[in-house]
């Protein structure tokens, strides 16, 4: 019906085949598909443990009825970490176990725990995150003994923890896999999961190069690249996800993503290279997320269609069932007109690859590279950040497999070495960092490591780190005195701070001790329609109102907050310091007992927001986006 890797969109005669050559029940399918992504949320969270646990987590989300707990989806994690499902509208339970045996049930003796702050309540749109969970052997009276994840076995097995270890030949890599997940992404997300995986072990002397495959792609179109690639100086992974969802959700996913391998691994050096809309996700991501990943330092994109596509338009207008990716490859709509709102990080060499390997036809009468037109491939704005452009007598799918283009490539890598390597590197240092618990309570959310340059003119260095790093050398940073402190949600910090000099020859040790405190923080959410927080995305927040107050009270204390005028962002500051705080239109309680309290939220023009809460100590306590409703 089209090609394998990568068009943007759907040519006209392509469409016409699924309409007269799959029938009506592919017709149905695409459109219960579309229905069902944009009435979905993604949950997301993180999965620790009490005690050591190195196994296999199932991590899963249900309805409680009659004590049993009925299935809405699942997942499997190689070891604790991160971890996503996707559910419709309503009210779940949701839960972990460790699975010593691979039956996907809970059997005596595993760990298990459950996200105990309140029901998990999924709107039917966007993404809840910080769902985090505790596994433990301690006994967990609502997850009953002898659940069952899956209906029937065999059930899929394979892990949608970052870092799966997985061949290239693996038949969940096919090309008809990389085409389920663009007509059908919601089944393959709930089966097949969205990760980066790594094709051989992690090993911290080579650079990861990460490489994202465009519309109806998979990770097997990278194998030309793959097998050329000098594997004693770079390890290949691979984002492979369902590339008919939105690309704002794949942008969040792939930053969920990144963020836990820095976590897991603290890899220093990233270089990133995607091919025709895999591009667009990469661009967003690095647009929006970018500065929290200081390793990329490269990103080559090949055959993208920076420019959108108008045939997508017409899809739109008169298809009978749509892709949720269609939407964004318009050449007039928002994520296209967007795109290049902000710069790439200064930290990015960027290079762009075209083809112009197409021909005339009557759907492209442009120069194209047989998918794409060149005018898009050439947007000035994407011209304009590029170090240098390489243009190829390519197609759109024969450039993934051309000896000339990899050369090239190759020689990109080779220099993006040599930038690293002449970066000033002898001055820097490391540190020593030793955080435990009291109370045996184990933090559910994972930490965040924060050095403040004591130099206010230097950024900040924010570090994710996990129970793998208590007592590990950290590093290498900046040489300088830095203020150190560490975040987890859910915990207050001894000391809040310490200062440290960092620079060759030291390693500063620090020591600091976490005990839980319950928090309740949140947002207001922007107005907008189901296409604009498809499931999976992040919904943003609302710059057109002004609130007057929010008030916390609980039967023995009352507490409020008010704007303060603030301009820069010092939610991380005083959350350190232990104080209650709001900017814009993000709000933080910290250092509450537990119990129930009632948030009122007044905002000119709107009837007040009026909620309550269940606030645990160590637990998460953070809310979806508020919605304020219609104005008065």
């Amino acid at each position: 019906m089209r090609n394998r890797s990568g068009t943007v969109l759907l040519t006209l005669c392509s469409w016409l085949g699924v309409c007269f050559g799959l029938g009506g029940c592919a017709l149905v399918k695409l459109k219960e598909e579309s229905a069902t992504f944009y009435s979905s949320t993604v949950l997301a969270g993180h999965v620790t443990g009490a005690q050591a646990w190195d196994g296999p987590v199932v991590v899963a989300a249900g309805t409680m009825q009659g004590g049993r707990i009925n299935i809405a989806h699942y997942t499997v994690l190689h070891e604790a970490g991160g971890y996503e499902l996707i559910v419709p509208k309503g009210e779940y339970t949701l839960f972990a176990f460790g699975d010593a045996n691979g039956n996907l049930a809970l059997d005596a003796g595993e760990p298990v725990g459950h996200y105990a702050s309140a029901p998990v309540r999924a709107s039917g749109s966007g993404s809840l995150v910080s769902l985090d969970v505790v596994i433990s052997a301690t006994p967990q009276s609502a997850i009953p003994p002898g659940t069952s994840v899956a209906a029937r076995l065999p059930a899929k097995t394979h892990s949608t923890q970052v870092g799966a270890l997985m061949a290239l030949d693996d038949p969940l890599f096919s090309a008809q896999a990389g085409q389920r997940g663009y007509w059908a992404p919601v089944d393959f997300f709930r089966e097949v999961g969205g990760n980066i995986y790594f094709l051989e072990a992690y090993d911290p002397r080579k650079t990861p190069v990460l490489f994202v495959h465009g519309a109806a792609g998979s990770p097997q179109d990278w194998r030309y690249f793959i097998a050329h690639l000098d594997r004693s100086r770079y390890q290949p992974w691979i984002f492979y996800y369902p590339s008919g969802s939105s690309l704002d959700s794949m942008s969040y996913l792939l930053y969920w993503k990144l963020s836990n391998l820095q976590r897991r691994y603290h890899y220093d050096k990233l270089y990133l290279t995607a091919h025709s809309m895999g591009g667009l996700v990469v661009r967003s991501f690095l647009a929006d997320y970018g500065d929290q990943f200081p390793a990329a330092t490269l990103f080559v994109s090949l055959s993208t269609p920076w420019g959108g596509d108008a045939l997508a338009d017409q899809g739109i207008a008169y298809s009978p069932a749509v892709v949720p990716s269609w939407r964004d490859v318009r050449a007039g709509g928002r994520f296209v007109q967007t795109l290049f709102r902000k710069p790439l990080p200064r930290e990015i060499d960027y290079y762009l690859m075209f083809g112009h390997g197409g021909r005339y036809s009557l759907l492209r009468p442009a120069s194209n590279d047989g998918v794409i037109t060149l005018a898009s491939q050439l947007r000035a704005d994407a011209q304009s950040e590029a170090r240098r452009v390489f243009g190829y007598d390519a197609g759109h799918v024969g450039i993934l497999s051309s000896p000339e283009v990899f050369a090239q490539y190759a020689a990109l890598l080779k220099a993006a070495d040599q930038r690293d390597s002449d970066a000033p590197a002898a001055g820097k240092g490391k540190l020593r960092v030793t955080f435990s618990a009291q109370s045996d309570a184990t933090p559910a959310s994972a930490p965040v490591l924060v050095l403040q340059p004591v130099d206010t003119t230097r950024e900040r260095i924010v570090v994710p780190v996990g129970a793998r790093d208590s007592g590990r050398e950290l590093g290498p940073f900046p040489p300088g005195a830095y203020h150190v402190s560490l975040l987890a949600r859910g915990f207050k910090t001894t000391p809040a701070a310490v200062q440290a000099n960092i620079g060759p020859g030291l390693v500063p040790e620090l020591a600091f001790a976490l005990a839980p405190q319950g928090t309740l923080s949140g947002y207001i959410g922007a107005d907008v329609s189901s296409t604009d927080n498809p499931a999976g995305s992040l919904r943003a927040d609302r710059h057109d109102i002004v609130i007057d107050s929010i008030v916390l009270a609980s039967a023995s204390e009352r507490r409020e907050i008010r704007p303060n005028g603030d301009t820069s962002d010092r939610t991380l500051d005083a959350y350190q310091a232990g104080q209650d705080h709001v900017f814009k239109t993000f709000f933080s309680f910290v250092g509450l007992k537990e119990g129930a309290y009632d948030l009122t939220i007044k905002v000119a023009g709107h009837a007040p927001y009026r909620r309550t809460y269940h606030v645990v100590p160590g637990q998460t306590g953070y809310l979806t986006a508020i919605d304020l409703g219609a104005p008065e």
